[in-house]
Parts: C-alpha cells; sequence; structure tokens
C-alpha cells in the first residue's frame, strides 16, 4: 500500500477477506472473536496511537499503574516520541500496533491516551493481523474510532474504559479489573454509591423509559461523527449506543446527533445509554450563541423522541468514576431503574 493513500474498494475487499467479511464489507460482519482474560504476571504493551505524550513525568505514570494491576509492562517502540513529521508519525503509530499484536507475549494492548490522531490510521491496519492475535483494548474517547474499526473489519471485543494513564479511582479499578481479569459477565451496572443522596456526584436519568437486550456498540460522540461515511462507521442497528464526549458546546452535541439521525443510527438502535458528558454545554447562566436549549434539552430533544428506551447519566467517558464496559456483548438496558446489565463474558479463560 502506498504512504498516505486511501483505502481502494479493492483493498476493502481485501481487508474484509483476511477479517472474515468476504466482499460483502457492508452487508456482514466477522463472528466475534474475544480475548483472553488477564492474569497477575501477564505482559500488557502500551502504545500510543493517539496524541503524543512526550513528558517522561507523565509517562512514569504507566509503570506504576501496570504494576499496581500486578501486569509487566512492555512499552511500544515509538511511545513518549514526539514525531513532528506528519507521515512518519502514522508509519510509527502503525509499526507499534501491528508489533504488539503480533507479539505472542502480550496479553493486552492499552493506549497512553486519547486526543486525536487514531482515525489517521485505520486504513494502514492488517486487521487480520488482529483477528488472528485477539487481545484485550481498551480506550475512549478518540479510541473510539480504533474500537469501530477493530469491531467491524476483525471482529474484535474490545473495551470502552479508563486509558492506563487515567486517574482510576476506586470505582474505576474495580470496574477495570472485573471487567478484564475475570472471564464471566460483569452483571449489574450502576453509577458509582454516593453518601449524599440528595445531590449524587453521578445522578442518572430516564429520558424515555423501556427495556431491550440487544449488544453494546458506540462510544466517543465526535468520533461517531467523523467517522460516517467510512468504512468504519458506527453499526448501531439492533444495538445498545453507548454515547458520550467532553468540552462541546450544546449545539455541536444538537449538530452530532441530528448527523447521526439524519444517518438512521439512532432510529436504527434497540436503546441508547448517554454517559457523563464532561464540560458540555454553554457555560453557567450564558445561553449557547447558536441555540438556546441546555445540554438536558438538547438530548430530551432528540433522544427523547426515539421510540426506545434512553438513559442519560451513566458513569462511561470523560468521568473521575469510569465503568469499563465490552463492546459486541450481550447487555441488557433498563432506562426505568437505570441499570445495565452485561449478561455474557467479554474474554475467555
Amino acid at each position: 500500500m502506498k504512504p498516505n493513500s486511501f483505502l481502494t474498494r479493492r483493498q476493502l475487499a481485501g481487508i474484509a477477506a483476511a477479517a472474515g467479511l468476504g466482499n460483502q464489507l457492508s452487508a456482514a460482519q466477522p463472528e466475534l472473536i474475544k480475548p483472553r482474560a488477564l492474569k497477575p504476571g501477564d505482559t500488557v504493551a502500551v502504545v500510543m496511537p493517539s496524541t503524543p505524550v512526550p513528558d517522561p513525568d507523565r509517562l512514569a505514570v504507566i509503570r506504576r499503574t501496570v504494576e499496581h494491576f500486578g501486569l509487566r509492562l512492555r512499552l511500544g517502540k515509538h511511545v513518549g516520541k514526539r514525531t513532528w513529521n506528519f507521515q512518519q508519525s502514522i508509519d510509527e503509530r502503525v509499526e507499534d500496533l501491528h508489533a504488539v499484536f503480533a507479539d505472542p507475549e502480550v496479553r493486552a494492548v492499552l493506549p497512553v491516551a486519547g486526543g486525536y490522531g487514531a482515525m489517521q490510521i485505520l486504513d494502514r491496519l492488517d486487521y487480520g493481523l488482529i483477528r488472528k492475535n485477539p487481545k484485550i483494548f481498551v480506550g475512549y474517547s478518540d479510541i473510539t474510532s480504533l474500537h469501530l474499526a477493530l469491531g467491524k473489519l476483525a471482529g474484535l471485543v474490545t473495551f470502552h474504559g479508563p486509558m492506563i494513564m487515567a486517574s482510576f479511582s476506586e470505582f474505576s479499578q474495580t470496574w477495570y479489573r472485573k471487567a478484564l481479569f475475570e472471564p464471566k459477565p460483569l452483571g449489574l451496572i450502576r453509577n458509582s454509591g454516593d453518601p449524599n443522596a440528595l445531590r449524587p456526584a453521578h445522578p442518572w436519568r430516564t429520558v424515555r423509559g423501556g427495556k431491550v437486550r440487544a449488544p453494546l456498540a458506540g462510544g466517543n460522540l465526535t468520533l461517531m461523527s467523523t467517522t460516517m461515511g467510512t468504512p468504519y462507521e458506527v453499526d448501531s442497528k439492533g444495538k445498545i449506543l453507548l454515547i458520550e464526549d467532553v468540552g462541546e458546546d450544546t449545539y455541536s452535541i444538537d449538530r452530532m446527533l441530528t448527523q447521526l439521525a439524519l444517518a438512521g443510527k439512532l432510529q436504527q438502535a434497540a436503546g441508547i445509554v448517554w454517559g457523563e458528558c464532561g464540560d458540555c454545554g454553554p457555560p453557567v447562566y450564558r445561553p449557547s450563541t447558536a441555540t438556546p436549549f441546555t445540554l438536558g434539552e438538547t438530548i430530551d430533544n432528540i433522544l427523547g423522541r426515539l421510540n426506545i428506551p434512553v438513559l442519560s447519566g451513566l458513569t462511561i467517558g470523560h468521568t473521575g468514576d469510569q465503568v469499563t464496559l465490552p463492546l459486541g456483548i450481550m447487555a441488557t438496558l433498563d432506562a426505568d431503574r437505570g441499570e445495565l446489565v452485561i449478561e455474557e463474558a467479554a474474554t475467555v479463560a
């Protein structure tokens, strides 16, 4: 494949065949494949597919975190390197991902952080290689583009959860361990408990009631929006769609949700979970210049009109207390009770 080239239909067909898709890229997806659960002493690889993090003080957190979970660290060759050459940066990120997925000693691939850039490597990845070497892959935010691509073209169950440099509250650590180390269903998911029941830190709200059973999909709203029209766009049909974001004004949230609605992605979903949206909406007491509606009103205006269950406020995405959720795995959403139940194991022993 030539540098800087985007996928041709022939190349897409080749990727589809390697991933078990045949020549029907958009009509069918490969059968889901589950990675092996982690156990103490396993080797995990840390890579940097998005924004570079060259600061040694920040990178020092990685080893401490990996060792805290009883694991052994293997850094990607280019982690911590700041590359100013655009094409070289893409080549290095692709090289690291291919190397760690091909490494038989590596049991999990953990991105350093999100930010921006994961989309740049989607058309360069060898999805056949990844499918032949299934490993745990965890992240959120910009990593959503990789979740979409790995699920659609490699059939890999991946995990929407904290990056290795996340703050990792006790709540986040608990769900991270349960999701990655225990080869059994996660069961009932609820927001973290709060001693102040009157003003909980993570309130949830039923936007539209109902109960549905379906696989999980989705992630960051911005990345789902920007991958529309590509081979990697979200497949929401018959899925419980997870949506989260950070730092977006109300009109921007409206625009991206409207785009998904115009594409039929919201209507095709079986249910929707709106996660926490940190620093979203206009500043307090200052209306947006583009729309008079608050974030909550925007969610109700667009998602509340759908004839499916919609729950708002589950602790996924840009929040200190974060649940780790397996994508592609069967779950039941009860929007009336504010509950999500993961019914299927996401890993194998």
